[in-house]
């Protein structure tokens, strides 16, 4: 609840006081008083606004504490307060409909006066919830040096007087990519969890899904923003079949896809369509062209590896990545055979980004042991259960070793 209830409060007393420092501050000793109360207490009716009072009266006696602090913040409410009026209506929504607070914030932390993965850090920080070094991990990055972006970030925004808003019509095609990668970062963690018990945070995964909703919903001709819901929702239809009985990760080719959500994906295929339709594509409309290959395959051999190859091609063009190219080396594996796929990897080895990524060493194992080099393969694979961030992830690598 404290998750669900966290983007939210932040959200409204970014907006309310203009200060993104106070209101994590007050956000976390909301938290931090249901924490005292509520177990003798009880939980009450309605605990997200018994939060939402508690901080602000925290952020009120504060700001009565620290008149130059309250100052600087009367500032700052005033640009807020003035271009809120001076902003054109959100017609682009329909209908006068307005995404909730949290979407505003999105496009604050999204800002092209930040820089671009500072953006992302904050975002992921104080929207999604996620520790510092799970946003590290995500962006495989020291835990430090995320920090330190984080609160250059926040500098920033409270220096250059950034609004919290969503922005006009106009501006929203420019400050969309930024949003779209927070969006997909969220649900990459969610999907993937970076550390934990579980492989899965669902909760994650789902509230990247709804947001992307939204964003769809605000700009429904950007078709970049139709790929990235129709690429989650093509991944996100996997969920169940995902993880077996005790949590333990279930590869694709082995997965039931019966289990499979087929009317999302359904509304997926449709996505990639309009995604993909009516000028060049762009990665998150290919990514998801690559996640439809998959869920309409009956089984990994009938996959289309040679189209899943040729668009990998693309996206590399697009945005060319690591990760992305050790995707490509697993399809062309698949197409070409084991050796062609390792050659490709090996390739890779020099990259210092894929040193904690466990994906890369588990795909250079799974390919050693299909060319027999056994002794090779169990070097790989404890490379990848010395970077693996969850339990799951390290009991498979286990069996393997053992195997």
């Amino acid at each position: 609840m404290f998750r669900e209830e966290r983007g939210l409060l932040l959200a409204s007393l970014t907006r309310r006081f203009g200060d993104l420092d106070l209101a994590e501050e007050v956000t976390s000793e909301a938290i931090e008083a249901a924490l005292r109360h509520w177990p003798a207490e009880g939980v009450p009716a309605r605990p997200g606004a018994w939060l939402l009072t508690t901080a602000r009266r925290k952020a009120v006696d504060r700001l009565r504490r620290d008149q130059a602090y309250a100052a600087r913040l009367a500032v700052l409410q005033a640009d807020a307060e003035r271009d809120e009026a001076l902003a054109p209506p959100p017609d682009v929504a329909g209908a006068g409909e307005l995404p909730d607070e949290r979407l505003q914030l999105f496009f604050t932390c999204a800002h092209p006066a930040l820089a671009a993965e500072d953006r992302t850090a904050l975002t992921l920080r104080c929207l999604a919830g996620l520790t510092t070094p799970e946003v590290a991990r995500a962006f495989l990055v020291p835990a430090a040096t995320m920090a330190q972006r984080i609160v250059r970030a926040k500098k920033k925004i409270r220096e250059a007087r950034i609004p919290f808003r969503v922005p006009g019509p106009d501006e929203l095609p420019e400050r969309l990519p930024g949003v779209l990668q927070v969006v997909y970062s969220v649900f990459t963690e969610g999907y993937a969890a970076s550390s934990g018990p579980r492989l899965q945070r669902l909760d994650l995964a789902e509230e990247a899904v709804r947001l992307a909703r939204i964003l769809h919903r605000l700009l429904p001709a950007e078709r970049e923003a139709a790929g990235l819901l129709g690429l989650l929702l093509l991944v996100h239809a996997r969920r169940d079949a995902r993880t077996g009985p005790e949590g333990e990760p279930v590869l694709l080719e082995e997965q039931d896809r019966g289990r499979w959500d087929r009317a999302m994906i359904e509304e997926g295929r449709d996505l990639v369509v309009r995604a993909l339709t009516g000028g060049p594509a762009g990665p998150y409309g290919v990514q998801a062209a690559v996640a439809a290959l998959h869920d309409e395959a009956a089984d990994v051999e009938s996959t289309d590896w040679a189209q899943i190859v040729a668009l990998y091609d693309v996206l590399l063009a697009l945005t060319p990545s690591p990760v992305v190219a050790v995707n490509r080396a697993v399809a062309v594996a698949m197409r070409d055979g084991p050796g062609a796929g390792l050659a490709l990897l090996d390739a890779l080895a020099g990259e210092p980004r894929l040193r904690a990524y466990p994906p890369y060493a588990v795909a250079r194992g799974d390919l050693l042991t299909r060319l027999g080099r056994e002794g090779e393969a169990a070097v790989a694979y404890r490379e990848a259960l010395e970077a693996a961030g969850t339990e799951p992830e390290r009991a498979a690598l286990r069996r393997k070793l053992g195997e």
